[in-house]
Formats: structure tokens, C-alpha cells, sequence
């Protein structure tokens, strides 16, 4: 008997449909397509993303058609959600259902869901905390309270015992290669900001935040600090602030000022894969979020976190549980100098720039030690593909 009649066929890829609702920003569709681009390119998943703005997600992937009702981007089919009774122009259901940040799927949906000779793995994506407490929720059970299905809490975050965050496979060997590679850098340079790589000894520093009244004095401080800052601002929330700060009218993609040892560039929008060269090529990193927070973790340079703002302050316990897992091992004063500059830059207080940039060093070798502790955890891809498997056998 021949070796290939003794082959065993292969299973069928697992069938994935992921639901987005576009709240804010774009947290909620840069997370759902980095999660699409891992279960299909990673582990082989048919993946299938309904989206209700395809506006924000064209910024992040300039391949969607925002005319187009349904398309296949990158091997992932994309839906656009039309309202929330939409299921599609074919109701058909995936063995594993991504409810991404309670987004809240079509009631048509659950109920085709239930109708199924083999229920799917529904999960429901939550947005991302260090808190002690995620762990002891991740992958608790929570029954409908009408059909037979289950939906299973899948919680991101930053310590053992939860799902973890998002992290393709080969992303530390892109990074390695484009650090090590001195003409990417300076390409890189060239294509952003039409310039040349600055002087060695300059403070590379990327600004991506929501508005903030504390970007004036952090401004001023870098003008009148002993070295050369090169500020690199993407076109965004913060572009207005910038301006008003160098008296201009705007601070468009494109545009350059300078102000004593300040020098700031204005960058166009950028895709996913152009962000993380951003914040490869920087020495400290100002984020914002929950997607930027993450890459600026896998790019192993110092950075800080402006935490989407919540009613009542409830955004600071999360600013705190991060702090206490990416901080520890630092020194002490280096640890209370990072959290007295996060919780400055988070509105209280004003952020101490000298103090904080007197510790580079420190931040520097933590930041690279905080990447590999946060690997050892596993992907969120990996981990929630894992899981599904188990509950699919």
C-alpha cells in the first residue's frame, strides 16, 4: 500500500466569524484585525470579520473598499455590518464566534447559533487590564439565559492566568532586522520625513496621544532641554496642540517645525505594520489606548501610556495595575519617577521631563526585560486558538 493512500485527509479549517463595533478611535478594529491576521495566517483559520465603519478600518488597511458590502482582504473575508439586526447577506454560522468588547451580536445570529447541530465556541473579547482580578475571570462560562449556548469571557492582559495580548510570530524578527539594517533606518527617514536619520546623540521621541493639556509643557521642556529632541507626531488628536505651540495654523502630515533644541515632524496616518517601525525607530514612546499600548510593549523602548480617559477616574486603577507589572524591577527611583511622569501625563500634575529622562538607561534595559516577560505568558492569538481547539474536540 502506498504512502499516500495510507494519508490521513486533512481536518477542515476551523470556520471563524469576528464582530466589531467601532466605539472610539481605532482600539476596537486594530485589535479585531490583528487577532483576523493571526487565526488565519497562524494557525489556518477561515476567518470572516463583520465591521460596522469601514471608514476607520480603510485608515488602518488602505486595501478596504468602503463601497464594498462584503470583500476579501488578505485572505479574510469582511463584512460590513450594517446595523445591528445584520448577520450578513448568508446567515451562516462559524464553529468559533468572537463578540469583540461586548459588541452584542445579531440577535439572529445567537439564534441561528442555537439551531446548530454542534453549538460554535463563542467567545467574548474583553478589552485589555493588568488588575489582579482578569485572571480569576478569563475563561469563566456565562450560559444564555434562553438558548443552550455558552459564552466563555476571554480577557486579555498581563499576567499569568489570562489571555495574554497580541503578538504575530515573527514580529521580533522584523524588528531585529530593521534595527539591524542602517539603509531600512535611513529609507525609513527619507520616506517619513523627507530628512536624514538625526545626529547621533539626538532623543528620538514618537507622540500619539488623545488631547492633553500637559503636551505644552512637555513641548517647552524639550526646546529648552540641553540636547536635540526630534519629536515625530502622527497626524491625529494631539496635531492641533503641536501647532498652536509653534504658532502655526495646522500640523498636517508633512509638515516641519523647529524651536530651540525642539525639532518636530508631522507623519501622515500609517497602517499597522508602519506603526510598529514608528516605534522601532524611536527612544521613547508616548501611546495611547489599548493597540498602541501593546506594540509599544513588543518594541522594547520605554514609553508612556495616555489611558483612554473613564467617568469617575475608573481608567486610574487600570493606569496602576499596568505600572506595577511593567515597573517592576526597576529601581526605586526609577519606578517612582516613571509613575510620577504616567499619572502627570495622565492629568495629574505635570509631567517632569528631566526627571524622568535621568533614568533612560534603566528604562532602557526594563523595557527590553519587560518584553520577554510578557512572551512568556503566550499570544492572545495562540492562546484563544488553543482554547477553542479543546472545546471543539
Amino acid at each position: 500500500m502506498s504512502s499516500a493512500s495510507t494519508r490521513r485527509p486533512r481536518p477542515p479549517a476551523i470556520a471563524c466569524d469576528i464582530f466589531c463595533a467601532v466605539i472610539d478611535n481605532f482600539g476596537d478594529i486594530g485589535v479585531c484585525w490583528r487577532l483576523a491576521r493571526q487565526l488565519a495566517n497562524e494557525h489556518g483559520w477561515q476567518v470572516r470579520m463583520f465591521v460596522d465603519d469601514l471608514h476607520a478600518f480603510h485608515k488602518l488597511n488602505p486595501s478596504v473598499d468602503v463601497e464594498s458590502a462584503r470583500q476579501r482582504v488578505d485572505g479574510i473575508v469582511i463584512e460590513h455590518w450594517h446595523d445591528p439586526a445584520h448577520a450578513g447577506d448568508t446567515l451562516q454560522v462559524a464553529d468559533v464566534v468572537v463578540e469583540a468588547f461586548a459588541c452584542e451580536l445579531p440577535p439572529v445570529y445567537i439564534a441561528a447559533m442555537a439551531r446548530r447541530e454542534r453549538a460554535p465556541v463563542w467567545f467574548n473579547l474583553e478589552y485589555l487590564s493588568g488588575e489582579d482580578w482578569v485572571a480569576d475571570f478569563h475563561l469563566r462560562p456565562s450560559p444564555h439565559p434562553r438558548y443552550a449556548l455558552t459564552k466563555t469571557f476571554f480577557f486579555p492582559g498581563l499576567g499569568k492566568g489570562t489571555g495574554g495580548v497580541l503578538k504575530e510570530r515573527d514580529l521580533d524578527a522584523r524588528r531585529a532586522a530593521f534595527l539591524a539594517s542602517p539603509d531600512a533606518r535611513a529609507a525609513w527617514w527619507q520616506a517619513k520625513t523627507g530628512s536624514a536619520p538625526p545626529e547621533q546623540g539626538a532623543t528620538v521621541v514618537s507622540l500619539f496621544a488623545y488631547e492633553n493639556p500637559a503636551v505644552d509643557s512637555l513641548l517647552a521642556q524639550w526646546r529648552d532641554a540641553g540636547g536635540e529632541t526630534v519629536l515625530l507626531v502622527p497626524e491625529g488628536r494631539i496635531s492641533g496642540a503641536v501647532a498652536r505651540f509653534f504658532g502655526l495654523s495646522s500640523f498636517a502630515a508633512g509638515a516641519h517645525a523647529s524651536c530651540g533644541n525642539l525639532r518636530a515632524h508631522a507623519l501622515a496616518f500609517t497602517g499597522q505594520p508602519g506603526y510598529d517601525e514608528l516605534l522601532w525607530i524611536s527612544d521613547i514612546n508616548f501611546v495611547r489606548g489599548e493597540d498602541s499600548f501593546v506594540r509599544a510593549q513588543w518594541a522594547a523602548r520605554p514609553f508612556i501610556w495616555h489611558i483612554y480617559p473613564q467617568a469617575d477616574d475608573a481608567h486610574l486603577p487600570k493606569l496602576d495595575a499596568a505600572l506595577a507589572h511593567y515597573a517592576r524591577g526597576l529601581p526605586a527611583a526609577a519606578r517612582a519617577a516613571l509613575s510620577r511622569f504616567w499619572h502627570a501625563w495622565n492629568g495629574n500634575g505635570t509631567p517632569d521631563w528631566a526627571d524622568l529622562h535621568r533614568y533612560r538607561p534603566k528604562l532602557e534595559a526594563r523595557a527590553a526585560d519587560w518584553a520577554r516577560d510578557l512572551a512568556s505568558i503566550g499570544d492572545l492569538a495562540g492562546n484563544l486558538a488553543e482554547f477553542a481547539k479543546t472545546q471543539l474536540k
